[in-house]
């Protein structure tokens, strides 16, 4: 079964490492045959401070550049012009235009902040450690990722979706209702939902999102891809092959893959 990853990073963020070249060769390597490369979009210096979170404004059209190059270079492969937009909400502060993503044929949604709060920050969960606060956050998130997913954000792919476990921190109550809620909304929005699997390698020990959470998007029909986060060439196929198995065991038949002229395909899951 061929192998797709449709959310990666390079060094042109702060907290990734490797160019484009890299990565596409580390991905031609592990014999992967759609990459989506989806550096983060600019924050500005008030979510951003220091320039650690997202791909600074001006490099952008570098950042096109070596994707065209690869491109030209590596035929072999699908290269897929994507970047990772962060939902703000009601506190969005850029001027974001459909002019903005035309380049992108992949704009991934991701919820990193709750009412401008950095929830999966390192540097900033100490909030996590205080009485009853998973059970706001938890709530909050939901709330968030929802009003995302339902939007008219550019979004193709909402990422890593319950992003809120990244921590290993939990609520009292029963999430499937939520999960529920989520799986609506992607539906609504026409989204398609990532399995991550970054998540194995943080406290939640699981990928994104939890079994039931992806039986819920399954039974709503919302399709299903597949992204390793990979913030390191070394990290670009890494455990694609579980996540297959993880969606096999959701129910789904098939892996749905954005292509680069911004339409989808998909590849029958057999695993």
């Amino acid at each position: 079964m061929e192998l797709v990853n449709t959310h990666a990073h390079t060094g042109l963020c702060g907290h990734g490492e490797g160019t484009v070249d890299e990565l596409v060769r580390a991905a031609r390597a592990a014999g992967i045959s759609t990459l989506a490369v989806t550096e983060h979009y600019p924050l500005t210096p008030a979510f951003d401070p220091l320039a650690y979170l997202s791909m600074p404004k001006e490099s952008i059209g570098r950042y096109l550049r070596e994707l065209e190059d690869a491109r030209a270079a590596y035929p072999d492969i699908e290269i897929v012009f994507g970047t990772e937009l962060d939902w703000l909400g009601d506190y969005e502060d850029r001027a974001l235009s459909a002019e903005d993503f035309a380049p992108f044929a992949c704009v991934l949604g991701s919820v990193h902040f709750v009412d401008a709060w950095a929830f999966d920050d390192p540097a900033q969960r100490d909030r996590w450690d205080e009485p009853g606060a998973a059970d706001v956050i938890w709530r909050r998130y939901f709330e968030t990722w929802c009003d995302a997913a339902a939007s008219d954000a550019p979004f193709t792919v909402m990422a890593h979706p319950d992003l809120a476990k990244k921590f290993g921190y939990y609520p009292s109550y029963d999430l499937v209702p939520l999960y529920r809620q989520a799986a609506e909304a992607a539906r609504a929005g026409g989204r398609m939902v990532e399995v991550n699997t970054s998540g194995s390698y943080y406290a939640c020990k699981e990928m994104f999102p939890a079994p039931a959470l992806l039986v819920e998007f399954r039974r709503a029909g919302v399709p299903c891809t597949v992204g390793t986060d990979a913030h390191v060439p070394a990290n670009v196929a890494r455990d694609i092959a579980a996540a297959y198995r993880l969606m096999a065991q959701a129910g789904y038949e098939t892996v749905t893959v954005p292509t680069h002229d911004g339409d989808r395909r998909s590849i029958t899951i057999d695993v």
